[in-house]
């Protein structure tokens, strides 16, 4: 069994630029073998959070930085962590001579650094550029030559920092799948920093959720998503239509995803068990595989986002009065409550 001491977290880590503070994670642990999700928007502190795990940071940095549950020393994490950030930064030269560079960094002759960099090349599903100059790769190539640059060496912290940020659809789809696939059943402890929830649903087992600096909210990753604790880990989650009690009844806030509401535009469009507004249709924005309403409440706006081909002339005219059926919602938990940073269960 795997020991779960192993792994790499922090206590009372805080990161400042003069006085202002950057940073406060009270505790973190990220078992070997087991992955992270660090979700939150820009400027949230994920980045410093993970440079700061990596000791990569020129901040400065107050508490500890754990290996296998003890205080790490710089050397130990430079040997331990591998790090890839959004834009691959790669040496001139081929994809061979790019994907074998850690092992030769860390004393590798040449043919075993090539067998072992092949392997991940292979996995990567990029073995047939290991010749090819890294200049004329594109940048979801440059960024599988990167990750495999970084796993060739067999790390213990794999440090992710929005590797996906820049990618088309279908290059950040397959990539993903490829990287979910790599990781399976691989002894490191890697973490992922994103501010889209669907990276976090398709590659962690865990997320956090960061915001202004402190851990929000942790857990399993299908629970975390679907289940925000607060009124911003809901908005960070795409729950952002935000539904009073004097709009719908009901005795507490509740939150909704646009996705989950639909203007009514048939009797048959109301829910039998959900919730429904009324207000005032303020615009319609054809976005090609979904058409998003935004319609106004005594409470605020919301946004009903209609997927599939909805006609124009199938919606009423600006100005109407329009009803809202919202097929799923939640609960927050902790509405209007302070938040104290929370320490992380495992």
């Amino acid at each position: 069994m795997t020991d779960r001491r192993k792994g790499i977290g922090c206590r009372n880590l805080e990161v400042h630029v003069g006085d202002r503070q950057l940073l406060h994670v009270t505790d973190l642990h990220v078992p070997c073998g087991h992955t992270l999700a660090v979700l939150g928007p820009n400027g949230a502190g994920k980045s410093t959070l993970l440079r700061a795990l990596g000791m990569l940071t020129t901040h400065r940095v107050s508490g500890e930085i754990l290996l296998d549950d003890r205080p790490a020393t710089r050397s130990q994490m430079r040997d331990a962590v591998a790090a890839v950030l959004q834009r691959p930064i790669l040496r001139r030269g081929t994809v061979m001579a790019n994907a074998t560079s850690g092992l030769r960094f860390r004393g590798v002759n040449r043919r075993d650094a090539r067998e072992r960099a092949t392997t991940w090349l292979e996995a990567l599903g990029v073995d047939q550029l290991a010749e090819r100059d890294v200049r004329t790769l594109s940048g979801g190539e440059a960024q599988r030559v990167s990750i495999a640059r970084a796993l060739a060496v067999s790390p213990r912290v794999l440090l992710l920092d929005e590797p996906f940020t820049g990618l088309d659809a279908t290059t950040r789809t397959d990539l993903l799948a490829d990287l979910r696939a790599a990781l399976g059943g691989q002894p490191t402890a890697t973490i992922l920093v994103t501010h889209d929830r669907h990276d976090a649903a398709a590659l962690t087992e865990n997320t956090a959720l960061m915001i202004n600096g402190q851990i929000r909210q942790q857990g399993p990753t299908a629970d975390v998503l679907d289940n925000p604790a607060d009124i911003d880990t809901a908005r960070l989650l795409g729950f952002t239509n935000l539904l009073l009690p004097a709009l719908t009844g009901a005795p507490h806030i509740l939150v909704a995803r646009p996705e989950h509401s639909r203007l009514v535009l048939e009797p048959t469009d109301r829910p039998e068990n959900g919730v429904t507004v009324t207000g005032t249709l303020r615009r319609t924005v054809p976005l090609g595989a979904a058409t998003r309403i935004d319609v106004d409440t005594t409470s605020g706006s919301l946004t009903c986002l209609h997927t599939g081909d909805l006609p124009a002339t199938a919606t009423p005219p600006v100005g109407s009065r329009v009803v809202i059926a919202i097929h799923e919602t939640r609960t927050p938990r902790n509405v209007g409550e302070p938040h104290p940073p929370p320490a992380l269960q495992q």
